[in-house]
């Protein structure tokens, strides 16, 4: 591979018109495609062939809503001051008066009479009535909310309470806020200070931020395809894509400086980089790619849709490392280098000319000069960071006790992790001063906990009305069950359905359990086929699969991890740490969130309104995102320390020698990382975004810092020798991926003895 994504590379630096063509027609092109018909959707959970969904979609086609598809529901909820009743006639004739006005207002198509004696929505007390409203589906909630308000004006100044419920489509969503911007100038200057050259930094951020742009525009482009994308999907899209995007062409941008260090020409150091870190890079795009797109495993649309289009993003971004780096490194050049080492470098590109010219009178000769040449290059080079030369000696000198005191700090972290809960959606919406949960909760109150969110019992057959109208009183006898409406059959006759009011809300377990129990008394039901659907019955089932799905989809990572890494490594033991070492990571990246959004502990750090459980998705796809982050860094660290190990040092000088070369990338890719999660993170805006952003940053940082950095060299230098053994028979039957480049390195040496043949060979020889 590394021989393939060399002549990659070099073939980008040479012809960069090319490149850039072939790069600004495919944005071109997703570009149309966003402008003919990029769409967003607001569809809700589901899960394919599931009893609940199917039956929801039978649902849909036997009694199509009446309003039609172009309109949404809201509920216009009014509360009586203490001492009044909406049940004497002074009380009604003003709720009856408020209807009538808001059904004049322009976006409302109908509104519901509170007092229709055939769905009566007036509280027993008389506290609270109810009005359903359809709206235009492409009405701004917040202008009908507003003329809504003006139209309660007399209520509410005589100490009536009116709040709007429900929510209408959101729309395009916002993608980028300043915290956002804050992130990506914080990465920009960490590469600054990485590399030392705004020529270099700069180079990176704008190579990062184009394949950003192409893969957001790409994934557009998809959504007009199909029935639209969710916000979310292009949230995590823009989140992974620059994340990875930036560390990917780091990586390259540091082995190509690396070289020009060595003496190498421009050319020669582009190809070679593209050569070794590209494998890097490809092995640890792939990983991500594939972590993601087995988000499918768990069988849910919603969340295959957000793997596919982060999985787009990323690939986006290792194309563009792969070739467009390439091509910009071919034309900074030296300019990558701070000035101050130019000079030196130019000094030995010469005598490495002047070496490569002498090479025709003898092989011997030019492979002893070459090989002086890099070694005065490398000590012509600056040393690493004194920290991190501290930090190394400290691991492999007192291997027991750095991994003492990491695991510690992993645990302490990962603790509240054990009382996690989680929640399909906030019920009443995620903002707790909103009109919107204000309603849900005095309805809630007025009505019970489970009148807004009822379950439906569908029976399908040629007696359905009949069979149904029989299990009525089956129905109602289980337990939970407050009321059950009476037969509402098909025009067709051959579906009918029931109504069924819970006792609780849809986020109380007791809810999820009163379904099993529906299901179970429905089980012999004979006449028709019988089916507990509605949304809430939906949203239990998705729950569901996505806990047993985390575990399924754990276990495929996990053996994911240890494949790959075996493949990689040519061992065993690097491939268990590195799985392990991601278990930690996830744990204490899931523990800090479970403390800041669940417990509420320094909430308002994240613009934390309220302290709820967590999105039941949260935990899937920070496991998709931080493997694949995870796995980047093993291949980033212990591919130099499994490189200096090849070329015959022990296992301590190798893990010295490796982390001096890899560990300042590994930080300021984690960094960088942490940067632009963080940026989400501290947005403010979705909670559930917010808490993937805050479970990444600090699974991130605790995967580089302390697993990579600490655990893995500390465990390698325990295990010495033993750390890199394998079976043959498995080294064998394995491809070698050649992440370190081997194969370059054997062409370089042959190049001076075909030279060598091809003088002895010539007419003048």
């Amino acid at each position: 591979m590394s021989r393939l994504l060399s002549r990659v590379g070099a073939f980008s630096a040479g012809h960069r018109l090319v490149v850039a063509g072939a790069w600004i027609v495919l944005t071109v092109v997703f570009t149309v495609l966003t402008i003919s018909g990029a769409k967003f959707s607001d569809a809700e959970f589901s899960i394919a062939g599931a009893e609940s969904t199917t039956a929801l979609a039978t649902m849909d086609k036997a009694f199509p809503a009446a309003a039609g598809p172009e309109s949404g529901e809201l509920m216009l909820v009014v509360e009586a001051p203490a001492g009044t009743s909406f049940a004497d006639p002074a009380g009604r004739e003003q709720v009856t008066a408020l209807v009538s006005r808001a059904a004049d207002i322009p976006d409302v198509l109908s509104a519901s009479d509170p007092y229709d004696e055939s769905r009566p929505f007036v509280s027993e007390d008389g506290s609270v009535a109810v009005s359903t409203l359809l709206v235009d589906l492409e009405a701004d909630q917040a202008v009908v909310e507003a003329d809504v308000r003006e139209a309660a004006t007399d209520l509410t100044s005589g100490g009536y309470t009116v709040e709007l419920g429900g929510a209408l489509d959101d729309g395009p969503p916002e993608i980028a806020s300043v915290t956002e911007a804050v992130g990506v100038v914080v990465a920009f200057v960490v590469l600054l200070l990485t590399f030392g050259s705004l020529a270099a930094a700069g180079a990176n951020m704008l190579t990062a931020l184009g394949g950003v742009v192409v893969g957001i525009v790409g994934v557009l482009a998809w959504s007009s395809t199909g029935e639209g994308i969710q916000s979310t999907t292009l949230i995590l899209a823009l989140m992974l894509g620059l994340a990875v995007g930036i560390d990917y062409a780091l990586l390259i941008l540091s082995r190509f400086r690396d070289e020009l260090r060595r003496g190498a020409d421009v050319d020669s150091a582009v190809a070679r980089a593209s050569g070794t870190a590209g494998t890097s890079v490809v092995v640890a795009g792939t990983t991500v790619v594939i972590a993601l797109a087995g988000l499918s495993i768990v069988q849910i649309a919603f969340i295959t849709e957000m793997g596919m289009g982060a999985a787009f993003a990323v690939i986006v971004a290792v194309a563009a490392s792969l070739t467009v780096v390439p091509a910009v490194l071919k034309t900074l050049g030296r300019k990558a280098l701070p000035r101050r080492e130019r000079q030196a470098t130019d000094s030995a590109a010469s005598g490495a000319t002047a070496s490569a010219a002498a090479t025709s009178t003898t092989t011997a000769t030019s492979t002893t000069t070459a090989t002086a040449s890099a070694s005065e290059t490398h000590r012509a080079a600056p040393s690493r960071p004194r920290l991190l030369g501290r930090w190394a000696l400290l691991v492999v000198n007192r291997p027991v006790l750095t991994i003492l005191g990491a695991t510690v700090t992993v645990v302490l972290l990962a603790l509240p992790a054990l009382s996690l809960k989680t929640e399909l959606d906030p019920p009443g919406g995620s903002d707790p001063a909103s009109s919107q949960r204000a309603a849900y909760t005095t309805v809630s109150d007025a009505f019970g906990a489970g009148e807004q969110n009822p379950l439906i019992v569908l029976f399908e057959g040629a007696d359905a009305a009949d069979t149904a109208a029989g299990a009525t009183e089956k129905i109602s006898a289980v337990d939970g069950v407050v009321d059950v409406s009476p037969v509402q059959p098909a025009e067709n006759a051959d579906v009918a359905f029931v109504a069924v009011t819970p006792e609780h809300g849809p986020a109380d377990t007791r809810t999820s359990d009163l379904v099993s129990s529906m299901r179970t008394a429905m089980n012999d039901v004979k006449g028709a086929r019988v089916s507990v659907t509605g949304q809430t019955a939906v949203d239990v089932d998705v729950n569901k699969q996505l806990s047993t799905g985390l575990i399924t989809y754990l276990i495929c990572v996990v053996g994911l991890s240890l494949l790959l890494l075996t493949l990689v490594f040519r061992s065993l033991a690097v491939p268990l740490l590195a799985t392990v070492g991601f278990l930690m990571s996830f744990a204490a990246g899931l523990g800090v969130t479970v403390a800041v959004f669940q417990w509420g502990w320094a909430g308002s750090l994240v613009g934390l309104d309220e302290a709820r459980p967590l999105a039941s998705l949260m935990p899937l796809i920070v496991v998709g995102v931080l493997f694949g982050l995870a796995m980047d860094y093993q291949v980033f660290l212990v591919s130099r320390i499994h490189e200096a190990h090849k070329k015959g040092l022990h296992t301590r000088a190798a893990v010295l020698q490796g982390f001096g070369q890899a560990s300042p990338v590994v930080v300021a890719a984690a960094s960088i990382m942490a940067a632009v999660f963080a940026g989400f993170a501290f947005s403010g805006g979705d909670p559930m975004v917010a808490s993937i952003g805050l479970a990444l940053t600090v699974g991130v940082l605790v995967d580089a810092l302390v697993v990579r950095m600490v655990l893995v060299p500390a465990a390698l230098q325990l295990l010495g020798e033993a750390g890199w053994w394998m079976p043959r028979w498995l080294d064998r039957i394995l491809p070698d991926v050649d992440t370190e480049g081997a194969a370059l390195e054997r062409e370089e040496l042959l190049q001076p003895h075909d030279k060598q043949e091809q003088l002895a060979g010539s007419p003048q020889a």
